[in-house]
């Protein structure tokens, strides 16, 4: 049985695809990021800095470790062209990613990022680190599916990968074609303490990678 949500996902795919026929359904994209998120990447650097000095949440310091330092973790991202959008337009009840690159190939790259308690103890916990685990591989699987369906991209064109505080899932993306990488938490912390925007500013450096 088809779910309606991939009924919804078709219907809306059948009318993008009379404007993906004869333009590169990349380009088309990436014009259609440009429209709904036009904040130049130097903004949105300032934005995540800000965050590494108000870290009033633990998932958005996180991405701001990863947009900081993402030539670092992914190489093969070249330019940020959606933050906490979704890839269907007009579609957020079917799911937000986190993260859309555009890569140094004209590839997409999809990233899902999940702050995991590794420091809880007990049975509770475990259970729902794992749960967290499984359930971040599964939203970036299911949104690089919607995203070839509704945006007409070859799936050959669409990367993804996962971002966690959870050292121990770096390996669980090889079987599923997810590059998976991590930082343990007490990093996290060590770097939001030491990272001094001021630094990066008078060095012109956007890498923000931390050290001093």
């Amino acid at each position: 049985m088809v779910s309606f949500d991939a009924m919804r996902i078709n219907a809306a795919t059948r009318v993008r695809s009379k404007y993906l026929v004869t333009a590169n359904a990349i380009d088309y994209f990436v014009g259609y990021c440009k429209k709904i998120q036009p904040q130049s990447q130097e903004e949105i650097k300032k934005f995540f800095e800000g965050v590494v000095g108000f870290p009033y949440d633990k998932e958005l310091l996180l991405q701001a470790y990863l947009f900081l330092n993402i030539n670092e973790l992914f190489p093969i991202c070249a330019e940020l062209l959606l933050f906490e959008k979704s890839p269907i337009a007009d579609h957020t009840d079917l799911g937000k990613c986190d993260f859309v690159y555009l890569t140094y190939e004209n590839k997409l790259f999809l990233i899902e990022t999940k702050f995991i308690d590794t420091e809880a103890t007990g049975a509770t916990e475990r259970k729902r680190r794992n749960k967290h685990r499984n359930k971040v591989f599964e939203q970036v699987i299911t949104l690089k599916n919607r995203f070839s369906e509704y945006w007409n991209i070859k799936l050959k064109e669409l990367d993804c990968g996962v971002f966690t505080t959870d050292l121990e899932i770096d390996w669980r993306g090889n079987d599923v074609n997810v590059i998976t990488k991590s930082v343990s938490i007490d990093k996290l912390k060590h770097w939001r303490k030491h990272y001094n925007v001021d630094d990066k500013m008078t060095n012109g450096k956007g890498e923000g990678n931390g050290k001093k």
